[in-house]
């Protein structure tokens, strides 16, 4: 007996064309009791989705529906899941969907880490069954996965927290970001929107660095105590060994002056990159990283434990992120204009599909 479900969703038929959407069925993960179905409402636009489906990030599988900043409400509820989660309650998924439950990091707060972790889409379960994401009627996940959604969140202001969120959230909290700290954050777009947000609501001092003034204003807005225009030769000189942390979410490496920011980072300070270029990071010198003892490191999505942390903390002071709501039929549109760097800052589509 099958213990699938049917869902729709927008997908990619043709890897060649790779914004043109076709509503499709498609089979859900097998149902366990520990698992919850989310009948989708909304869901975020991220540039992972852009990567994949323009073969950036390698070769796919079609059809495949892309999305992972998912919001909805759960409309079945296992029998064995014990994290309080109740049919009728909001909750979210970001961009991972499984793991082995059983490792170490399974089993330390580190799942985003496992080795055998499982993305929400363009990926496949242990039985062979290909995951599929959130443009789309609804999805199955493991209760490990499933966040729930405070009230002072609506779900589309909550969906795209899930990943471009917590993508940010989860290394400035290991990281040390709070009071008396000093962090940059490099890239201001649908990532570097959101680690102004939670870099501030965390209690640290904030530098945004920026390549143009169109976004000055944003950026303060924002919160943000300074902006650093990178346009001008020589912006590193005045913060020279001053960040405690840079979280760098530029995902293009061409012109990358990795140097010059590692420059700016005080003793032991650290440079951790959430955005993936395509294309690899330029190259540096031992030099760059032994006058000043600092360290280059990178940050893998977010834990359960900083999810509901990073919800709860949007929740208590306010946090909003900059979102554009569009119907889901409108995704043509959204993933285009996010390749071309059109958003400001996160678009969200909400479920039309019959």
């Amino acid at each position: 007996m099958t213990t699938q479900k049917n869902f729709k969703g927008y997908a990619i038929t043709d890897a060649n064309r790779w914004s043109d959407f076709k509503v499709i069925d498609f089979p859900s993960k097998n149902w366990e009791e520990t698992d919850v179905e989310i009948a989708i409402t909304h869901c975020g636009v991220c540039g992972s989705d852009v990567h994949t489906l323009t073969s950036g990030w390698g070769q796919f599988e079609t059809p495949l529906v892309v999305g992972h900043e998912v919001a909805g409400k759960a409309v079945r509820v296992g029998s064995q899941v014990k994290s309080g989660i109740k049919v009728g309650d909001r909750v979210g998924v970001g961009a991972q969907i499984g793991s082995c439950y059983s490792c170490k990091y399974c089993k330390n707060d580190n799942e985003n880490y496992c080795p055998k972790s499982i993305s929400t889409y363009n990926n496949q379960y242990p039985d062979g069954v290909r995951t599929m994401g959130g443009y789309s009627t609804g999805m199955i996940a493991n209760e490990q996965y499933v966040f729930p959604i405070p009230e002072a969140l609506s779900s589309a202001e909550a969906c795209s927290m899930m990943c471009g969120g917590l993508t940010v959230y989860s290394p400035l909290r290991r990281n040390g970001a709070g009071p008396g700290k000093k962090v940059g954050i490099v890239g201001i777009g649908g990532l570097g929107h959101y680690a102004i947000l939670f870099a501030k609501g965390l209690g640290a001092e904030v530098f945004a660095f920026t390549h143009s003034h169109s976004k000055d204003d944003d950026i303060k807005k924002m919160g943000a105590d300074h902006v650093v225009f990178t346009g001008e030769e020589g912006f590193e000189k005045k913060h020279a060994m001053t960040l405690d942390l840079i979280i760098s979410t530029r995902d293009v490496s061409e012109n990358f002056p990795v140097a010059d920011y590692l420059s700016m980072l005080d003793v032991h300070g650290k440079f951790i990159t959430v955005g993936l270029p395509d294309e690899k990071l330029p190259g540096n010198s031992a030099s760059a990283f032994a006058a000043n003892g600092c360290f280059f490191g990178g940050s893998k999505l977010g834990c359960k434990k900083e999810a509901i942390e990073m919800l709860d903390l949007a929740a208590k002071k306010g946090i909003k992120p900059w979102i554009e709501e569009l119907p889901m039929k409108d995704v043509k549109k959204a993933v285009e204009n996010v390749k071309d760097n059109k958003v400001r800052y996160r678009y969200v589509l909400e479920q039309d599909i019959a």
